[in-house]
């Protein structure tokens, strides 16, 4: 596994974004920044919004179903409030939307909008255009992909970014082999429990209906903002953009 960056900030960012990684090796620790969903008691809820089409439904449903094995938190599927091909974040839940977003290099992308360290909405993007290829149109890859972007969206980062390790048994693990990384595994539940062990004074997640979408995030690195972390040629890379108001976005890319 490669050296991570230690400096995932903007210019003047009043928060640190920075993890390090030691090559080689399966993280100890894959929290992803302490990134963490407000709340006042466990386990809570979270809204997965259902944008994806019958191609997905599946995947996202099997998605939802081994996410809420974890002692800390439950997912649940709910209508989407947006469109495949927009994707528009709502606050205090997660978007999942599929489309053919086009030859752009990546099969999925997770964002999140944090405020110190608390997400405060996030999306997750399945381009098709990729997944209707011999390759990539098969169970494996759905469910990894799908799997591995909701858990960045609960706060995860990978175990493993080294595609010719030993697969690790869970879907928060870069292998060239999907088959044995369908889903979580012991190590990425316990990991949610650390993450997820102190409680808030307020919430984040949302618990009414929506009232409405907020921003998409695009399709190319031009609107994800600057690249932190990982490159095309890992497989892998991190954007940060400056929301305003204290408020970023960070993009989590999944490339083909």
């Amino acid at each position: 596994m490669h050296m991570r960056t230690n400096r995932l900030a903007l210019a003047a960012a009043a928060i640190a974004l920075a993890t390090a990684m030691v090559p080689g090796t399966a993280q100890a620790n894959h929290s992803w920044n302490n990134y963490h969903w407000a709340r006042t008691a466990n386990p809570f809820t979270l809204k997965l919004g259902d944008n994806v089409d019958s191609n997905w439904d599946s995947y996202l449903a099997t998605t939802s179903s081994d996410w809420t094995q974890s002692t800390v938190l439950n997912t649940t599927i709910v209508p989407g409030s947006t469109t495949g091909k927009r994707c528009a974040a709502t606050t205090g839940r997660v978007e999942v939307c599929n489309a053919a977003y086009g030859q752009r290099g990546w099969l999925g992308i997770a964002s999140i909008n944090i405020s110190g360290s608390h997400i405060t909405q996030g999306t997750v993007k399945v381009n098709d255009t990729y997944y209707s290829t011999a390759k990539y149109n098969t169970p494996a890859w759905r469910n990894l992909v799908m799997c591995q972007e909701v858990g960045h969206t609960l706060g995860l980062d990978h175990q493993d970014e080294n595609f010719d390790n030993t697969p690790l048994g869970t879907c928060m693990d870069y292998s060239n082999d999907p088959v044995p990384n369908q889903h979580p595994n012991q190590h990425d539940y316990n990991q949610l429990v650390a993450i997820y062990s102190h409680l808030d004074s307020t919430t984040t997640v949302e618990q009414a209906a929506p009232t409405g979408s907020g921003r998409a995030t695009g399709n190319s690195p031009k609107s994800w903002g600057d690249q932190v972390e990982g490159s095309r040629a890992r497989g892998h890379s991190t954007y940060v953009r400056n929301d305003g108001n204290g408020s970023y976005i960070i993009t989590f890319v999944t490339w083909a």
